[in-house]
């Protein structure tokens, strides 16, 4: 018997209101369509081209509940991005954090976004060791982290497949700054 894996931990650990479903995109492969609302307007980005179900899952990171009840939040410590996409395709593991912004937005809040949700990762790998009891869950020296900010996505351009490099965005402050996509393909998150 094969062991249970990361992905499959999250499915039966996340709630499936949270998890954004994979849909069927071009020539086989699957894309996923993000959406967020401020002030009523509602907008999306697509991300093409990304891993099918058994390797990757997306969810809405900011549906966890703020802690406020507990922390006093001063240091931005309540604060969660958007989403999260986690990857483990063979040796290949992502933690990729995601932050959309419709409008302008101080680089300081989205940087507290981001390691908020970093937190809410971190809580939910506990969880996994713990109550699957898999010490490797999620596993800080197996995945490595991206942090994305996406703004001004009302604005409409072609999908982003830009092969050119990028420095690493490991850390939220060296987060990857993307401005107005329509859609974007999976590899220039990474």
């Amino acid at each position: 018997m094969s062991a249970i894996s990361d992905i499959e931990i999250l499915r039966e650990l996340i709630n499936e209101s949270c998890i954004i479903p994979l849909q069927d995109s071009y020539k086989g492969k699957k894309k996923v369509i993000l959406k967020e609302s401020s002030d009523n307007i509602e907008y999306t980005v697509t991300i093409d081209s990304i891993p099918n179900k058994a390797e990757v899952i997306v969810f809405k990171i900011d549906n966890f509940q703020a802690p406020q009840d507990i922390f006093r939040c001063s240091k931005g410590e309540c604060k969660r991005a958007d989403f999260v996409i986690i990857v483990n395709i063979n040796a290949k593991k992502f933690i990729i954090l995601i932050e959309m912004k419709a409008g302008k937005a101080k680089r300081k809040h989205i940087i507290q976004q981001l390691q908020g949700a970093q937190c809410v990762i971190a809580y939910c790998q506990k969880i996994g060791q713990i109550f699957w009891q898999k010490l490797d869950f999620l596993s800080n020296d197996d995945y490595q982290y991206r942090f994305i900010s996406i703004k001004d996505i009302s604005i409409t351009k072609d999908i982003i497949d830009d092969d050119s490099p990028n420095p690493t965005h490991d850390s939220p402050e060296k987060m990857l700054k993307i401005t107005s996509p329509k859609g974007l393909t999976f590899k220039r998150l990474l």
